[in-house]
This record gives structure tokens, C-alpha cells and sequence, in this order.
């Protein structure tokens, strides 16, 4: 009964919230609509992509968004935020018990953010700091123009070692027309070229030869575990600090799926995630740090971001709470079961993953040996409801926007209940489209990397089985839009 009432009180937020929207923009309350449908009707296998909660989603809409707060808790550049500091405690508080953290700053806007913070923190910490104790100065503005200039030369050729793009890693771990590839004198590890594997040695060797002043961590598209010990102990050796972007697998490390060596938060100077995809938050950021590098990471504002988003830091608080409920390590270990379950299945139907397999929860298809690109795989799949996203393999000869891969991943529908043999029949139908989908033809009848042609019936085919599952994992169950 009492989930009952749960359901009725929910449904009635969300039309009489549809109802106001449409009193003023009747096209986005439409599109709000459209959206839950669509979602409702596909299924969603992008590895960034996840479900929040009705109550995350719910905070998300207040008037906490009208407030300003530049700075910090009990220190705002703006009278009247005493709720703020509020809020933005508890999104604290919980991180920091959630990942075992000594500080947690809640503030970032998304990863990109949280990403920028932390590096910025790096290089005021490691820089900025003994650069101004060397010029008997308290802080940069007791520096004279010409210690200035000298300072912001030093701050703009520091090195960092990140992940490259085609390995796995993320944008912001040093790719070049990335924001970081510009602050940065940077290099790049990969992967094995057999295995498609980390090789520490490698990775050591090339941190021996480059010394950077920061090695990134952590992967958006690299299939295996790492491990987080052995990474603090290259940084060690070469005095490097140890940054972890543990944005992609967050949730598997506060459910604790990934402890020890696998967990980043005990070995990891900074540690940057968003706090959405595996951890079904709001879209967002955070920050974790050793108290050695807390001062730095709490000027985020002003140094970096501009005023905090407070609704969205209520959510933030609210998410974290909920996965702090034992609950949520149940759906941490479904999350990386599932992954295992769907690379089996495409194993078993021949198909090619890069690594051979998976242990957390990406599954990266190569799709050449369909004679696809990861565009025209993506558009197909589309096509009959498989909503992914294409993504480069290590070595890729099509490149960062055609690529030869698809991502894959199961937080979104172990969300909705999906198991072991839901995810079966996912590789299943998958490995259906694209066996039936053909490459296309520029309009000079040259071999196109886009265009595709997917057989008659498939897309059908492919929806009616998708229905069955979908229908019986229904998503946001209870909640009637009318």
C-alpha cells in the first residue's frame, strides 16, 4: 500500500508539473512526454546513460536553482545562502562516507568540470605554492609583473600521461583539441596491441622517460579493471601526482564491486567523477581529495567555476544517500554481471570485443568484422530501438568520428531488472541487426563510412522482441502521465 501511494503521489507531481510547463511552452512539455515514451520503448545500452530516481529527478526542480552562492560553505560571496550550505554539506557528507573519502567537494558542474578543478588543484598545489614561497611572497598578488609572467609560463608547461582516446581513455585525460591537451605538455600510454590490455611495465617506463607532473587514471572506454595501487606506486616513483576519473565507474566502486587495489579512492591524490551513469544521479560532478590537496580542490570557485548549481547539488545529496542503502551494492554486482552475461552472448554468436571480454561494465563490440563502421552500426541499431553510441578501438583505422566500435553498457537497464538472460537475447538481436545491415553508397557510388542499409522486416523484428522484455521491466513503473 505504501508503494502505492509512492506511485499515486508521483504521478500527480509529474502532470500537474507537465501541466504548468505546458501553460507557457506547450511544445517542451510535449517533448518531456515524447522522451519518457521513447525511453520507455528502447533499449538503452549507452555505457554513460542511466535512470534516476523520481525522487532525484523530483530535487532537481526547485527553486534552489535561483539562488547564487559563489564560494564555500559558511564563506559565499552572496548573502542568504545558509540552505545552500545546507545542502551542499550533505552532498559532502555522503560522498565522503559513501567513497571513503577525507573531503569531497559536491560543486562541479559535470566531469569536464570536476576534471578541470583537479588539475588546476594540482598545479596550485604543486606550483603555484613553491614558486610564491621561493619569491617570499603570500600569495600571487604580491608577485611582481615580471614574477607573474615567469609563474604563468611555469603553470602552462607542466606535463601530464594520460590514457589516449583510442585505448580507452577520455577527452579530458590530454587529448590535444581537448582543453587539457592545451594546458598540458602532454603524452599518452595505451593499451597491449595483442590484448587490448594495460601493461604497467609500459606504462612505468613511459612515465621514467616523460616525468610528468600528473598521471591520469581511469578509462570511458577500456572494457578491464585497473589497478589503482600499482599506478600510485609509478606516480611515486617519478613524484608524479596520482589523479583517478572514476567517472564511468563510480557506482561500481561505491557499491563496492571494485575494492582494494581496484578501488582508486584509497591510492589516488585526486579522485574526479560525475554523478550520474553507473551511480543514477543527477548529471554532475564531484571531487575527492586527500586533506593534502583539500585547500586547493575548495577554491574551485572562484578559480575554475563560476556560481554552484544548488538544485543540482540537492540531488547530488539525494542520490548519494541512496547509494549508501545496501540495495544499491546488489545493483552494483547485477550491473557487473550483466556485463559479463552480454559479452558471453556475443561471444558466443562469434562476434569480436576488444579485450576479449569484460570485468566491469563496458562491452566494446568491434564491428569491422561485420564489415561495418561503428556509424553505420550505431544508425542501424538505432533504427530497430538499440540505442548505443559508436566508439573508437585501440588502433582505429576509421578514426575518432567514424570509428570501428560500438560502446556498450548495463547500468541503465540493470536498473530497470534486466538479468542474465534479458542480456543473452540483448547480444542476441544485436549481433541480428548488424549481420543484416550492409555498408551504403556515397552519391558517386564510392563506399560510404555512414550510409547503411539495413534488410527489410529487421527493424520490426527486432522491436517486437525487444517489446516483450521491455514490457515486462517496465521503466518508472507507477508513474501514469495521464
Amino acid at each position: 500500500m505504501a508503494d502505492q501511494n509512492l506511485d499515486a503521489l508521483t504521478s500527480s507531481a509529474y502532470q500537474q508539473a507537465l501541466e504548468v510547463i505546458a501553460s507557457v511552452e506547450p511544445r517542451i512539455a510535449e517533448a518531456t512526454r515524447q522522451e519518457l515514451t521513447d525511453q520507455r520503448g528502447s533499449l538503452k545500452l549507452i555505457a554513460s546513460e542511466n535512470y534516476a530516481s523520481p525522487a532525484v529527478l523530483l530535487t532537481m526542480g526547485t527553486w534552489f536553482s535561483d539562488k547564487y552562492a559563489e564560494g564555500t560553505i559558511g564563506h559565499r560571496f552572496y548573502a542568504g545562502c545558509q540552505n545552500v550550505d545546507t545542502v551542499e554539506a550533505l552532498a559532502a557528507e555522503h560522498a565522503r562516507e559513501l567513497f571513503g573519502a577525507p573531503y569531497a567537494y559536491a560543486q562541479p558542474h559535470s566531469g569536464i568540470d570536476a576534471n578541470l578543478v583537479a588539475f588546476w588543484s594540482i598545479l596550485a598545489h604543486r606550483v603555484e605554492g613553491p614558486w610564491l614561497q621561493n619569491h617570499d611572497a603570500k600569495n600571487v598578488n604580491d608577485l611582481t609583473d615580471e614574477d607573474w609572467e615567469s609563474l604563468r609560463h611555469e603553470l602552462g608547461n607542466q606535463r601530464l600521461l594520460g590514457m589516449s582516446l583510442d585505448s580507452g581513455g577520455h577527452l579530458t585525460h590530454g587529448f590535444r583539441p581537448n582543453i587539457s591537451g592545451k594546458m598540458f605538455h602532454q603524452q599518452q600510454y595505451g593499451t597491449d596491441p595483442e590484448t587490448g590490455l594495460l601493461d604497467y611495465d609500459v606504462v612505468a617506463e613511459k612515465a621514467r622517460e616523460f616525468k610528468p607532473l600528473v598521471i591520469v587514471a581511469g578509462y570511458s572506454a577500456y572494457p578491464r579493471r585497473v589497478n589503482f595501487a600499482t599506478m600510485r606506486e609509478i606516480a611515486d616513483e617519478v613524484g608524479a601526482t596520482l589523479m583517478v576519473d572514476m567517472a564511468h565507474f563510480a557506482g561500481l566502486v561505491a557499491g563496492k564491486v571494485f575494492t582494494g587495489d581496484e578501488d582508486p579512492v584509497p591510492h589516488a591524490h585526486i579522485t574526479t567523477t560525475t554523478t550520474h551513469k553507473s551511480l543514477r544521479g543527477p548529471r554532475g560532478g564531484l571531487v575527492l581529495a586527500t586533506e593534502e590537496y583539500a585547500p586547493s580542490v575548495d577554491r574551485g570557485c572562484p578559480m575554475v567555476l563560476g556560481g554552484p548549481l544548488s538544485h543540482i547539488m540537492a540531488a547530488k545529496a539525494v542520490a548519494l544517500a541512496e547509494a549508501r542503502q545496501e540495495s544499491f551494492r546488489g545493483y552494483a554486482q547485477d550491473v557487473a554481471d550483466n556485463a559479463k552475461s552480454l559479452a558471453e552472448g556475443f561471444l558466443n554468436r562469434g562476434a569480436e570485443l576488444v579485450t576479449g571480454g569484460t570485468d566491469n561494465h563496458i562491452v566494446l563490440l568491434d564491428v569491422s568484422s561485420f564489415g561495418l563502421t561503428g556509424r553505420q552500426a550505431e544508425s542501424a541499431l538505432l533504427d530497430a530501438g538499440v540505442v548505443t553510441n559508436r566508439n573508437s578501438v585501440p588502433a582505429d583505422p576509421n578514426g575518432a568520428w567514424y570509428t570501428s566500435g560500438i560502446r556498450l553498457g548495463t547500468p541503465a537497464l540493470t536498473t530497470r531488472g534486466f538479468g542474465h538472460d534479458e542480456f543473452d537475447t540483448v547480444a542476441e538481436l544485436i549481433v541480428h541487426v548488424l549481420d543484416n545491415t550492409q555498408p551504403g553508397t556515397t552519391k558517386d557510388g564510392k563506399p560510404s563510412k555512414a550510409s547503411y542499409v539495413l534488410a527489410d522486416g529487421i527493424a520490426d523484428k527486432v522491436k517486437d522482441a525487444s517489446a516483450e522484455m521491455l514490457h515486462k521491466h517496465p521503466l518508472y513503473p507507477g508513474l501514469d502521465l495521464g
